[in-house]
Order: C-alpha cells, then structure tokens, then sequence
C-alpha cells in the first residue's frame, strides 16, 4: 500500500508539472510548440463544431458556426488544465493520507479557491495553497495573453480587408492585377510585395508561436487569410513568369516569404508536405486555368510575355512551393473557395459590366488620368 501510494504521489506531481509545462509552451514559449495536451483539447472541441457544421450545409451557416470555434477552444483551454490539475492534486491527496472522496474535494476547493473544505492531513496544506496558485496563474496566463491575441488578429486583417480593394473578395490575382494596370500602372505593385513580405513575416511568428489564430476566422464571410495568402502569392507569381514588366526580385522574396510561413505553420499542425518540391509536380492550378488567367489577362490590356510554355513553367515552379500547405490550411480553416476554382473575371468585369468593349473610356478616370477601354472585355 506504501508503495502504491508512493508512485500515486510521483505520478500526480508529473501530472501537475504536465499541466503547467503545457501551459507555458502553449501561451509563453515565443516559437511554434505543438503541444500534446493542447492539441487534444482542440481536436475534441473541432469535433464537436464539425458536428454542428457538417459539410452538406450551406457554407455562410457553417461560416457562422465555426467562427465560435477558435474564441470558445482557447476559452475551453485553460478549463480543460484545471480538470488534469485537479486530478493530479487529488491523486497526491490520496497518497498522502485522504479518502477518495476527501482528496477529491479538497482538491477541487484548493483549485478553485472556494476554501469550504480544508485537508485533516498534516502538512496538506502546504499542496492546497500550492494548487490554488498554479490555478490562479493558469486563468491569469489566459486573461493576460487575451490583448496579445486579438491584437495580433486585428494586424493581421488590415491588410486581408485592404485586399478586397484591390483584388475582390473572395481575392482574385486576375482582378488585382487588372485593376491595379488599370487605375495607376503596374510599378506600384512593389510596394504590395514589401507590404506582404513584412505580412508574411508577422504571421509566422504570430500563428506559430499562438496557433489558435490560425482558426480566428475574419469579419466577413467570404474573408480568410489562406485566402488572402495564396492570391498574393499566385499575384506574384503571375506576375513574374506571364506579365511583360522589369523584374523586380521583391515580388521573389515576397513568394518566399509566403511560402516559408505556410510551411511553419503547417509544421506546427503536423501537415506533411515535400520541402524540395520538383518544379514539375502537378499542383492544384493546372495548365487550363492558367491560360484562362492568362487570356482575361490579355483581353484586359496586360502586357504578357509572349512564350506562354516558358510562363507555364515559371509560374508551376513557384507555385509548387506552396501548394500543398495552401490547400491543407484550406481545408483545416474551412476557406471559401479560391479564385482558380471560381470563375476568372478581370477586374473590368467586376467594375463596370455594362460597358461594351468598343467604348472609348471608361466611366470614371484612373489615378493617372481616364482609362482607355482594352481591346476586349470579358463581360458576365
């Protein structure tokens, strides 16, 4: 009996120690740490939301539904410790002298701080005020970290809402593009690419050293940063293997930059993907549409390069990189569905349908002056 207590004692000190190394790798720890007992906590938690959002309902009500589902996990998390906590305390309860029902009492009033039920055993008071604190720090980790998390959330969604400006929403590369040759020039999508970049850099830092923002859905519903992510990237791409413009290595590092921080961040979910992927690989963006990107493109007065077999190649190669960890995070946030499955519509489309290709400018003039219609539309 001794020694049956003896272990029951150690294995409820290892438990607590769990407990709190859990706690500290999920909220403290500033890197991407995928811990076990958080995991487990949010795997339950998603399995109940995908029950109250299966597939075969409408996607604007499950939007609805899943947007509870990062706010109520991470409310749910800290819930989830003081359970394993009090049943480690009342594990060393026991071991130390308390019946069952005792130790699981005391522990529970400890835990909570309720102070109705005191140990009868000597020297148990020393694990009761032990146990309230580590629970009044597990509560206070969560309250103090709350700021962090939603301000990390609000950086992130400036430039995901400042995107439909440019680039519709869903966001759609062919309409970023042809919108933005058609207010001001091309040239001014270098600033995009430095503005992404830093982007990118955030969010891998945010999303992996905090994770439960990777499912903090957007404001509206046809929003999400995997979205916002893969058009920028494919814009970039577009951009440098299929648009006659200098070359301008900030569009490369911004795709880089993408790339890497969907790669840690499916790290940290434990996403398997090929880390030297063959320029070759077949993605998710076959040959077809991309020629229809490329034929909107044309239609709406972007200049393009004229070897489309060497545009095709070029623009595969970069987009190899990350397809795989796009089309997981899509999958596991619940994204609409992207631009390449939708639709192509170049921007003169969206914005002025009711022109007809032969008008010689169209409705209101650009930054630079009135806009001359392109030699063809594509209208709706």
């Amino acid at each position: 009996m001794v020694l049956a207590q003896i272990v029951v004692f150690v294995l409820g000190v290892l438990g607590a120690g769990r407990v709190v190394l859990s706690a500290v790798r999920t909220f403290v720890v500033p890197r991407g740490d995928n811990d076990r007992l958080t995991r487990i906590a949010f795997r339950a938690i998603r399995r109940a939301f995908a029950l109250l959002a299966p597939a075969n309902r409408p996607y604007e009500a499950r939007d609805r539904v899943m947007a509870y589902y990062g706010p109520i996990a991470l409310v749910l998390l800290p819930a989830w410790w003081l359970i394993l906590l009090a049943t480690a305390y009342a594990a060393m309860f026991w071991a130390i002298g308390l019946g069952v029902t005792e130790a699981v009492t005391v522990s529970g009033s400890s835990l909570l701080t309720l102070g109705f039920e005191r140990p009868s055993h000597p020297g148990a008071e020393l694990l009761a005020f032990s146990e309230a604190a580590i629970g009044l720090a597990l509560v206070a980790l969560l309250v103090s970290y709350l700021p962090t998390i939603y301000g990390a959330f609000s950086r992130r969604e400036l430039l995901v809402n400042l995107l439909e400006v440019r680039a519709d929403s869903p966001p759609s590369p062919v309409v970023m593009i042809t919108r933005i040759d058609r207010l001001s020039g091309l040239d001014v999508l270098h600033d995009m690419w430095e503005r992404w970049e830093q982007w990118f850099a955030e969010l891998e830092e945010t999303h992996t050293s905090l994770p439960v923002l990777v499912f903090y859905r957007s404001q509206q519903n046809d929003h999400s940063w995997v979205n916002a992510a893969g058009a920028m990237m494919d814009a970039g791409a577009i951009v440098r293997s299929a648009v006659a413009v200098p070359m301008d290595v900030q569009a490369d590092l911004m795709i880089r930059a993408g790339y890497l921080a969907l790669r840690r961040i499916a790290t940290v979910f434990e996403i398997a993907f090929d880390p030297t992927p063959s320029p070759t690989d077949p993605t998710s963006v076959d040959r077809a549409r991309f020629e229809d990107a490329l034929d909107v493109l044309r239609d709406a007065g972007v200049p393009l390069v004229a070897d489309r077999d060497a545009a095709w190649r070029d623009f595969n190669g970069w987009r190899v990189n990350y397809d795989a960890v796009l089309r997981a995070l899509e999958r596991m946030t619940m994204a609409p569905t992207p631009w390449w499955e939708r639709p192509i519509r170049s921007a003169w489309a969206t914005d002025e349908p009711e022109v007809q290709p032969d008008d010689p400018v169209i409705a209101p003039a650009g930054i630079d002056g009135p806009v001359a219609a392109p030699t063809a539309v594509e209208v709706p």
